[in-house]
């Protein structure tokens, strides 16, 4: 009886704690005066119910205050802002700052973590970390050295760490974390060196494990029920995580997870993408290589997936499927729906019902979209849910040291990891896109632990035949799978967009300007050049009553690499260096935040 009344009293602990962490956030989330999640919110929808800044005004914003982060190199994510104090993140080394709002932007505290310079080669596009997180009092920061550290968000405090991976084996982090619960869920880094994903929960309260589910394995590690865990409505059966593979390849088969997370709290859902699968030479690894590039949902007490979808079996293009899910209810053929919706690097935007799986829409979001017809959409074909592969641009077909040319998107994808956002006032998505082909050559390449297993050298350009930008910047109507308005970009669009409920969208472009569009019609309404190429996140907040916009400004990642590293081979930077040498006549170094606000 003694033990029956400890277990219960301990469980009833567990699950008020569970339930008190849960909702501290979700309140503070929901509070638009706060930006608490790199996302905006679980539904990754970065929307802001903030309108002091609108269509009408927004013309005559002003530079409020800027903030030098001392730190060079590519500055991807966002400030959070909790209550008066800013927490202000950096490229490796990681360093984390608190200002004081309330006191002109105040150093509360520092945190520079002392990592080995070893490990930013082994950092495949860069030294970008994609931010910090907030709950229970605690900030978490995923280093680049794997380290998941819990600072005390008032002091800056260790108050605990753990390691995640191994940098001598090539798993690096640039990805933010997933608070949720009471649980913190990081992915890895490491693809391109051979690196099996996975994703792991540790316990918010001290960083014990909690689960930990790969992307390929064993049933018993990648944490899926064979009759219960679906794939387009059929369960996985047996063995689905190395039976498309040949042997034991399925052990350094990449399906890294360095991409955004979303959360449905009614469904207990967490939901995210798996990377490309290694190398990059598909004659070395036949077969679908399931579950790379793989929209996941999983059950956030037990990593037990729900379901799963491959959107680009047997990968022969680097098209990593990280990018976000964002989460949405709208109305589908007169019935109102729990949607997802995905814009993937391999060109193709998909709409799913998140909550069983189903397959609703997919489509091109760029025109110049080649390397496939199309997504076979008939649920009573046996190549259901599957892209038809144009023969041409099949680096598989083409075979090994044959440089297949004009291959549209390029490896870096119709977009990348920069996050869209969505405005449920017009129903659209703001999608920062890339508009870059390339030419890709495979060859057979041989794995050795810690050292690039990429196996492909490529070379990248404009979508030819269009503007002659590398990049747009769009509104995508989900349920119609059609381009609403487009706004051609000279570079990719880099950065992460904002949608306020003032009708307007936010985005960063490479060259450095903020610039705020009509949500509805897609004009232009300001623009700003920052210090440096911005590749960051836009986000808003409040100060007693005021509305302000902030921006990360600092070149660098995957377009940026070339200068962030000071490579001028042009097939270095998996061959961003050529793509984007230009980007040297617009913009220079810098690591800089930015933060606007309107006139007194």
């Amino acid at each position: 009886m003694k033990q029956l009344l400890a277990l219960s009293t301990g469980l009833a602990f567990g699950l008020t704690s569970m339930a008190l962490a849960n909702d501290d956030l979700s309140k503070i989330i929901s509070d638009p005066n706060q930006w608490a999640i790199q996302t905006g919110d679980y539904s990754n929808q970065r929307y802001s119910t903030l309108d002091q800044i609108n269509k009408d005004n927004v013309g005559d914003l002003q530079v409020a205050w800027t903030f030098s982060t001392g730190v060079l190199r590519g500055h991807e994510g966002s400030p959070l802002v909790i209550g008066s104090t800013m927490y202000v993140h950096t490229p490796f080394p990681n360093i984390v700052y608190a200002l004081d709002l309330a006191d002109e932007g105040r150093i509360i505290w520092k945190y520079e973590p002392k990592q080995d310079p070893d490990v930013i080669p082994v950092m495949c596009c860069d030294t970008v970390n994609r931010g910090v997180a907030y709950a229970d009092g605690k900030i978490f920061l995923h280093q680049a050295d794997t380290t998941v550290v819990a600072l005390n968000a008032e002091t800056g405090a260790v108050e605990w760490s753990v390691k995640n991976g191994d940098p001598a084996i090539g798993e690096t982090n640039t990805a933010t974390v997933l608070p949720v619960k009471d649980k913190v869920i990081v992915g890895i880094s490491g693809g391109e060196f051979g690196v099996r994903g996975s994703v792991t929960a540790y316990n918010m309260a001290d960083g014990s494990l909690a689960w930990r589910a790969y992307s390929m394995g064993p049933d018993s590690d990648i944490l899926v029920d064979p009759e219960k865990t679906t794939h387009l409505g059929t369960p996985v059966g047996e063995n689905s995580g190395t039976n498309t593979w040949e042997g034991d390849q399925w052990m350094i088969g990449g399906g890294t997870t360095w991409g955004w997370y979303s959360y449905d709290a009614e469904e207990n859902l967490m939901y995210y993408g798996t990377g490309n699968p290694s190398t990059w030479n598909p004659a070395q690894r036949p077969g679908d290589n399931r579950w790379s590039m793989t929209i996941m949902a999983r059950d956030v007490d037990t990593g037990v997936a729900r379901w799963f979808y491959q959107m680009t079996p047997h990968d022969e293009w680097d098209y990593d499927g990280i990018n976000e899910m964002i989460l949405t209810e709208q109305e589908i053929d007169g019935t109102q729906r729990k949607l997802l919706t995905h814009f993937d690097r391999n060109g193709l935007a998909y709409t799913m019902d998140r909550v069983s799986g189903e397959l609703l829409v997919a489509e091109k979001y760029d025109p110049a979209v080649n390397w496939t017809t199309g997504v076979d959409m008939d649920p009573n074909s046996d190549t259901f849910g599957r892209p038809a592969v144009v023969a041409q641009y099949s680096t598989e077909q083409n075979g090994e040291d044959v440089n297949s040319t004009g291959i549209c998107p390029a490896a870096l994808g119709t977009k990348d990891q920069q996050p869209a956002a969505y405005s449920p006032d017009t129903q659209l998505f703001y999608v920062p896109t890339n508009h870059v082909c390339m030419d890709y050559e495979p060859f057979r390449v041989s794995y050795t632990a810690g050292q690039p297993y990429v196996g492909a050298t490529l070379a990248m350009f404009p979508a030819p035949e269009s503007h002659g930008g590398m990049g747009n910047f769009i509104a995508w109507d989900n349920v119609k799978g059609e381009i609403a308005w487009s706004i051609p970009e000279k570079f990719s669009v880099w950065s992460g967009a904002l949608a306020t409920a003032g009708d307007i969208v936010f985005y960063g472009t490479l060259e450095g300007h903020l610039k705020a569009i009509n949500a509805t019609t897609g004009e232009e309404l300001y623009r700003f050049k920052t210090p440096s190429g911005i590749i960051g996140n836009v986000m808003t907040y409040t100060v007693d009553g005021k509305q302000y916009v902030g921006i990360l400004s600092g070149i660098g990642g995957w377009a940026g690499i070339g200068l962030a590293a000071g490579l001028t081979n042009p097939n270095d930077g998996l061959g961003a260096v050529g793509g984007y040498a230009a980007l040297s006549d617009y913009t220079a170094l810098g690591g800089q935040l930015t933060v606007f606000a309107l006139p007194n």
